[in-house]
């Protein structure tokens, strides 16, 4: 990122660059609040200190006429249909939890900034809708699948036992599904939670979800070889590019087998759900199915019973990095 010419923001980049345990979604955002704050700065709609400092620059003085310019759309870096519209509750929520975490990391306490307007969550599936999903999932495990429709089926299926963000699915690793695939580690990431990840716990996998998994690990097998190996569980179908220009400034390719990240799986939900017919069964975004989830299994599905909330990592598995596998098989939720 180039260095600014207003002192505060060089300092924010610092801040940026040390705040660890971030998904690639809040870290966009976080580039979003870095970019309006600089704009907000041009544009002389900030107090002539907030340039100076960083502690200045996120102090209430300043941050109150940023999120009033902010929300108005008038720091939008981009034109839409010609103009530049208010931003929606979404971001506006995003932009708010940003401007704490910034003020954490700045060893500031967080404002709590009022919002204007309240979010307005998506509807989530019913319960019938979840249970046809489960149908419609196990009964395409009996037949033969395309690469990308067993590594849609295998991430659903994990969703659907897990209720793990899409965050929270793209730092899983092989090794952290138990011997058997009876139970996964999931490490919580909530997006309006602190920088760093909850304490981790071993998930029990239904039969669909291991069957799922069973036949996207012979997938990703071969695909991981032709990138040299990733302990990542997720990984890309096809090869593409790292958006990084090489030193002949053409992008630089990238074998597939390489890990997934949080944007590629969400992109793959939303082509995997148009492609492979499932807009009656699915919602539009990820979220929603895993809210759905955590809805109807009462604030989430509970540990595998026997063992603590947060029984790893004493001892990796094969790949040298995950939990403590749990003792013996363990004991799978009904279907």
């Amino acid at each position: 990122m180039p260095t600014s010419a207003y002192p505060s923001i060089a300092a924010l980049d610092t801040v940026l660059a040390s705040m660890p345990g971030l998904g690639e979604a809040r870290r966009r955002q976080l580039g979003m609040v870095r970019r309006e704050l600089e704009s907000a700065l041009r544009q002389d709609g900030l107090p002539g200190a907030a340039g100076g400092t960083v502690r200045r620059l996120l102090e209430a003085e300043s941050l109150g006429p940023y999120v009033r310019l902010a929300e108005s759309g008038a720091l939008r870096h981009r034109l839409v249909a010609g103009g530049r519209p208010p931003t929606s509750a979404h971001t506006n929520q995003a932009r708010l939890i940003c401007l704490d975490l910034l003020r954490e990391a700045a060893g500031l306490p967080a404002l709590h900034l009022a919002v204007t307007g309240a979010p307005v969550l998506r509807p989530v599936p019913e319960a019938s809708q979840l249970a046809a999903l489960r149908r419609r999932l196990d009964g395409d495990l009996t037949g033969p699948l395309p690469p990308g429709r067993v590594r849609l089926t295998a991430v659903l299926a994990v969703v659907l036992d897990t209720a793990a963000r899409s965050g929270e699915l793209t730092w899983l690793r092989v090794g952290h599904l138990s011997e058997g695939r009876h139970a996964l580690w999931v490490e919580r990431r909530p997006q309006h939670g602190t920088l760093t990840p909850l304490p981790g716990a071993w998930l029990p996998l239904s039969a669909l979800a291991r069957e799922a998994l069973g036949r996207w690990l012979d997938v990703r097998e071969e695909l991981v070889a032709q990138a040299h190996g990733t302990s990542r569980l997720w990984v890309s179908l096809r090869p593409n590019h790292s958006g990084v220009p090489g030193a002949r400034g053409y992008p630089v390719g990238r074998p597939a087998g390489m890990p997934l990240e949080e944007n590629g799986l969400i992109t793959a939900y939303r082509r995997g759900r148009a492609r492979y017919g499932f807009q009656g069964l699915l919602p539009e975004k990820l979220e929603q199915l895993r809210r759905a989830v955590e809805q109807r299994s009462g604030g989430g599905p509970e540990a595998v019973p026997g063992l603590p909330p947060s029984a790893g990592p004493p001892r990796p598995r094969g790949d040298g990095v995950g939990p403590a596998v749990p003792p013996g098989p363990v004991p799978p939720p009904p279907r």
